[in-house]
């Protein structure tokens, strides 16, 4: 999509050089680009309503023809849609679909970075809830662990396809309880989770320190457990290692098997390479597949948006596949991916998700729920600690308060860290979230 979008910069501009401002502003500046499939050589466009679509397939056709061709040399073609019309091609959503080649046992590149993790999964797809229950998997952000999860979940369709399976990510997880408890239909939610044959939940590190988040996930996976249905985990970390997270929870999480996914070697890394390209279409040479697997080492969504940068520049721009080349996309993928400097928004966003039921909004009102307030003098006290800003500003950041109210807020914490180690893990966590994000 980055690519079209950058294409469609290009066709813009060609259509505005050849026709008057105001017939641009009218029949052009509104249209969107919404997709740009090469296996088909056909592009998406989206118009606003019919009449602006038959009016530019009557009066501007041969323009965007003209345009296309400017820019991608011949050989695509254009379709332009409404809304009503693209919504009908979608087909209906496939929980388990997360990109442009499917996550499955057969695309995941195996090595002995995460070897075992894979045998594991390929296992309890075969034999849930013999061999292997829970299975607990963790490593940092961008190994694979998604992708595993998402293939046990097909391989397990394929192996039982009469059998249920729920994927969920544990914020999502969370929302749904909230949301559940407002509207008085925890059954229904309680239903939905326990009659599962196949349980999966991303990054369960997210569910420590939610009370009610953690309590429902309890008696769900005690619910699971009993009834001998295969559960399958995923985080960043072991379980000791998820420090405001129920012991009971912990304990449970180790029943099973805890396999880690750790940073791909460097045969490994260009077998990713190679079979990204493949599912791409495209070939690259093996002296820049090793190229890209010795300056990207830790994180295959790298890898994998590296080649996808090499193929828009050599679909789009004609550049040649080499290191060169390479070079320009390695160059705008680790640009992308410096982490964010810390900001009060992140810090913010992160203690609401850790305390549930608040909003960012919440902590930056004038509201005095008790709980609203303990999560307010966190997050002041957490800005304070990671970004070194005054009282004042700090302040001036929550709704224009006095920085008395922010020492004392600051203060209130210091103290709790030191007589609560729940308070403490509490905090602890926060932080490593917010830096590791």
């Amino acid at each position: 999509m980055d690519s079209f979008d950058q294409a469609w910069e290009l066709i813009c501009q060609y259509c505005k050089s050849n026709i008057t401002e105001v017939a641009y502003n009218t029949w052009f500046s509104r249209l969107k680009p919404v997709s740009l499939d090469f296996d088909r050589a056909t592009a998406m466009i989206e118009a606003p309503n019919e009449f602006h679509k038959q009016t530019l397939l009557r009066c501007y056709s041969d323009l965007l023809k003209d345009a296309f061709q400017n820019v991608f040399g011949g050989g695509i073609s254009f379709q332009i849609c409404v809304h009503e019309e693209l919504k009908a091609q979608q087909p209906e959503p496939d929980p388990f679909d997360q990109g442009d080649y499917e996550l499955n046992f057969d695309t995941f590149v195996v090595g002995p970075s995460n070897r075992f993790a894979h045998a594991a999964c390929q296992a309890v797809a075969a034999k849930p809830a013999l061999l292997y229950n829970p299975l607990f998997i963790y490593g940092s952000s961008g190994l694979g662990k998604t992708h595993l999860l998402n293939a046990v979940a097909k391989e397990f369709k394929k192996n039982f396809p009469d059998r249920s399976v729920i994927y969920v990510k544990s914020e999502d997880f969370t929302n749904e309880i909230i949301t559940a408890i407002g509207q008085g239909t925890t059954p229904a939610f309680r239903e939905k989770y326990r009659k599962a044959d196949l349980f999966l939940m991303d990054d369960i590190q997210f569910i420590a320190g939610k009370a009610s988040t953690e309590e429902e996930f309890f008696h769900t996976f005690n619910t699971l457990y009993d009834a001998k249905k295969q559960i399958v985990l995923t985080s960043d970390r072991p379980p000791r290692d998820i420090a405001i997270l129920e012991d009971r929870l912990k304990t449970r999480f180790e029943w099973g098997l805890l396999a880690d996914v750790q940073p791909p070697e460097f045969e490994t890394r260009v077998a990713i390479i190679a079979r990204k390209a493949e599912s791409l279409h495209f070939e690259i040479p093996e002296t820049v597949c090793e190229y890209i697997a010795n300056k990207l080492k830790s994180n295959i969504r790298q890898l994998e948006g590296t080649v996808k940068k090499l193929r828009a520049y050599h679909l789009l721009e004609n550049k040649p596949i080499n290191i060169a080349t390479a070079q320009a996309a390695i160059s705008d993928i680790i640009n992308n991916s410096q982490p964010t400097p810390v900001t009060v928004d992140k810090i913010i966003e992160e203690v609401a998700r850790t305390y549930g039921g608040i909003t960012p909004e919440d902590i930056r009102s004038q509201k005095r729920n008790a709980n609203i307030s303990k999560a307010r003098q966190v997050s002041m006290y957490i800005v304070r600690e990671i970004t070194q800003m005054s009282m004042v500003e700090i302040g001036q950041t929550f709704g224009g308060r006095d920085h008395s109210t922010v020492v004392y807020a600051v203060r209130q914490v210091e103290k709790d860290l030191k007589k609560d180690p729940h308070t403490k893990a509490m905090v602890d966590d926060i932080i490593k979230n917010i830096r590791d994000r």
